[in-house]
């Protein structure tokens, strides 16, 4: 799964000559937390997030008046107050190192570029949560098992078999990177096989069931 297949596109966008209140407005109306900022020829120059818009914003406690106030925001522009170096990720990127990129660099969005830099779209948290649900088969009925399988090639397979011969039908199928011990966590939601069946056919296998649900 790549970026260009969970993104939202075309991107709302706005303008360094974007007024502040026509941007907060924006933001509001369409209910986003980020809005990048683009120059003519479509590429990335800058971000502006709901937290720019709001520390912008004067404070309750100032002395000026509604009249000053509203003036003063007028003729703020977002080129003012936005990121002006910008993290973007491309289209054909895997969404998983989308993912890597929004953890580490503690950020909730990215805008996503074409091989010329011009933003195609945008990929957030969400968009990552959602692709996140589906490879794990959330919301789909099934044995949900977390098994302890050695860490070595083959693994994967002769717990794809065992469940095959069974009968059963694989909805999803996930690992995680740690390894202990030499064994691997392999996270399985099975459909057409009972979780005793399940169990029991794995155990046989040398693997370890950690955990098994009806879900």
């Amino acid at each position: 799964m790549l970026v260009r297949d969970r993104m939202t596109s075309p991107a709302v966008t706005v303008t360094a000559e974007t007024p502040f209140q026509d941007a907060l407005k924006l933001m509001r109306d369409r209910r986003l937390r980020r809005l990048p900022v683009v120059d003519s020829a479509g590429r990335v120059v800058g971000i502006v997030s709901e937290s720019d818009l709001l520390h912008a914003s004067p404070s309750p406690a100032t002395s000026l008046s509604v009249w000053e106030v509203n003036y003063l925001l007028w003729k703020l522009k977002i080129g003012d107050i936005m990121t002006h170096r910008v993290l973007t990720i491309e289209e054909e990127t895997p969404i998983e190192d989308a993912a890597s990129l929004m953890v580490n660099n503690k950020i909730g969005g990215l805008p996503v570029v074409d091989g010329r830099d011009r933003l195609v779209g945008v990929i957030t948290e969400t968009d990552i949560f959602r692709a996140f649900v589906e490879m794990l088969g959330g919301g789909e009925r099934g044995v949900r098992l977390t098994v302890l399988v050695p860490a070595g090639a083959g693994t994967l397979a002769s717990v794809a078999g065992k469940i095959t011969e069974l009968g059963g039908l694989i909805l999803s199928v996930g690992s995680t990177a740690r390894e202990r011990n030499g064994t691997r966590e392999l996270i399985v939601k099975v459909t057409g096989v009972t979780k005793e069946q399940l169990i029991s056919a794995l155990e046989a296998l040398g693997d370890h069931v950690v955990d098994a649900r009806v879900v």
